[in-house]
């Protein structure tokens, strides 16, 4: 991550929505496919099928752990979602620039908006509908770190360590979110 919105912190917009903006190595059609492509996906969110239409089924296979060289065991809190798949299904689906599904069975809702933004592509991702703070904590640290790996894979960097950059930030949004 070199660039200063990178590295910036999710905005909390309204009551249980938080908002991430990053400026990412283009063009917008590599950066859809790194949201789409289950192979692509897997190196920086988590793998497994897609069917891109409104209603398609959308599987995450997360293996956090593996998303960086650096191996590190997952911290006792998130030991069992550490290797864990979450069910959602497509609400929007316009290729290249808008990808938005329910996320699993909590309710909530997660949207990918990409726009050009000179030679580099401006990534939106709202998360919705996260139903409490401990969530939001969870939630803001994870779309942070994942974000900052998909960044450097982007940029042709190594990502670094996933679980102890998770829990800074996690820590940092503790203090951040009210």
């Amino acid at each position: 991550m070199t660039t200063d919105i990178a590295e910036r912190h999710g905005t909390i917009t309204e009551a249980g929505t938080i908002v991430f903006e990053r400026l990412l190595p283009g063009p917008i059609e590599r950066v859809w496919e790194y949201l789409t492509d289950p192979e692509k996906r897997g190196l920086w969110l988590a793998s497994g099928p897609m069917e891109q239409r409104v209603g398609g089924a959308v599987e995450l296979n997360f293996r956090n752990s593996d998303l960086s060289p650096v191996h590190e065991a997952p911290p006792a809190k998130y030991k069992d979602a550490a290797c864990a798949s979450v069910k959602c299904q497509v609400t929007a689906c316009e290729k290249p620039r808008l990808l938005a599904y329910l996320w699993g069975g909590e309710g909530s809702e997660v949207t990918f908006e990409l726009s050009q933004a000179g030679d580099k592509v401006r990534l939106t991702l709202t998360h919705r509908r996260l139903p409490n703070r401990d969530f939001m904590l969870s939630v803001a640290g994870g779309w942070h770190t994942h974000l900052g790996i998909l960044a450097d894979r982007l940029a042709g960097n190594t990502p670094g360590p996933f679980w102890s950059t998770h829990a800074a930030l996690e820590r940092e949004y503790d203090q951040r979110i009210s």
